[in-house]
């Protein structure tokens, strides 16, 4: 028997003893909505105790039909009208999703997120998480947040900078945007499967009699391949330039390089907020020695930080959403408009916490 609730914009069902998450927004790329957050919230908690239910599958939906898309990531139209008008939903929105982020990569049962088609920002935040996070060949994997003024949140620095040697450096600056294998490559991804036979593997899950929330992992594993591929990036240039102590290091370096990569890379650079590459690469360097739930805190600080330490348009944030998703001149104003131009004060205050440890909205979260 299969029973359905929509709430929203999220479809949840019990296929057999799986529970199934649709993120059914197709006409905004599923991006993340505070109902969203908090109706995948309430299945998650409400199948970890419940013994019928023996593990997790998420997808997401495209105009056409089932998968194609899994999540662009948060809403950020609504990022950019809640901070002009100081809707207080905005803090909410930061604190739950980070909740369910938390729940996620901590989830005491088998979670596998199908991840076809675009998976940015947030979207990587409910599937970096995942036991098993399978990828195909449309998958569009980034954490592309530089471009809007913003950070690699929902986890980001963690996942990130878990990465091997600089590369979690090389994607949080650039926002590379990354296809299913070369996902696999960077770290970011368990398996391959080709996406027509994504319908039959979902379909498969009310019809096979699973044992244990194990024997539901084993059986959508044994649909992929894990055949490594090699990087598309230059791995030792990579290194060696991402290693760099700051980020004029970093650019004066890849002016200096004469490869296609290096000048490619200095251009995506030369287009993202300075004041955030400098954020940014500081934000993955103290994340590499932190755990989850230090990481999460430490990015709700910052997140409150790229809202309210400019309020209104002043934020780099609102004028990284206005040129790209509002106005959509792709002309946006940044303060300051050089890195060599920011100072280690402008950064430095994005990393002072907003509340005392007992006050901060994640204090709860453990590990």
């Amino acid at each position: 028997m299969t029973t359905s609730r929509e709430e929203n914009h999220v479809i949840t069902e019990l296929r057999g003893r799986v529970g199934t998450i649709t993120l059914n927004r197709p006409q905004a790329l599923n991006a993340l909505s505070l109902g969203m957050i908090r109706a995948i919230t309430m299945a998650l908690l409400e199948w970890r105790d419940n013994d019928q239910v023996l593990a997790v599958v998420v997808r997401g939906v495209n105009k056409e039909g089932p998968f194609g898309v899994f999540s662009a990531g948060g809403d950020i139209r609504f990022f950019h009208r809640a901070a002009l008008n100081g809707n207080p939903e905005l803090e909410d929105f930061f604190t739950e999703e980070y909740a369910l982020n938390h729940l996620i990569h901590t989830y005491a049962k088998p979670y596998i997120a199908l991840m076809d088609g675009v998976v940015m920002g947030g979207g990587m935040g409910i599937s970096q998480g995942a036991s098993l996070r399978i990828v195909t060949e449309r998958s569009q994997l980034a954490m592309p947040e530089t471009g809007i003024g913003l950070f690699p949140d929902v986890g980001g620095g963690y996942f990130l900078s878990r990465c091997a040697g600089r590369l979690g450096e090389y994607l949080a600056l650039t926002g590379l945007v990354l296809g299913g294998r070369d996902a696999m490559a960077a770290g970011l991804a368990d398996g391959f499967m080709d996406s027509g036979r994504l319908p039959g593997l979902w379909n498969s899950l009310a019809q096979t009699p699973f044992e244990n929330g194990a024997s539901v992992e084993r059986w959508c594993a044994s649909h992929l391949t894990t055949t490594p591929v090699p990087s598309v990036w230059p791995v030792a240039e990579v290194n060696r330039i991402f290693g760099l102590p700051t980020v004029p290091a970093i650019v004066a370096a890849l002016a200096a390089a004469e490869s296609d990569w290096a000048r490619a890379t200095l251009a995506t650079l030369g287009k993202r907020s300075p004041l955030m590459l400098h954020v940014v690469l500081e934000q993955i360097r103290r994340a590499r020695g932190m755990g989850l739930a230090d990481d999460l805190r430490m990015e709700r600080g910052l997140v409150r930080q790229c809202f309210h330490l400019r309020p209104g348009p002043a934020s780099e944030t609102v004028e990284g959403i206005r040129a790209l998703a509002v106005d959509k001149d792709h002309q946006p104003r940044w303060n300051p408009a050089r890195v060599e131009h920011v100072t280690p004060e402008q950064v430095n205050a994005f990393f002072e916490s907003p509340w005392p440890a007992h006050a901060h909205p994640l204090r709860t979260l453990g590990g």
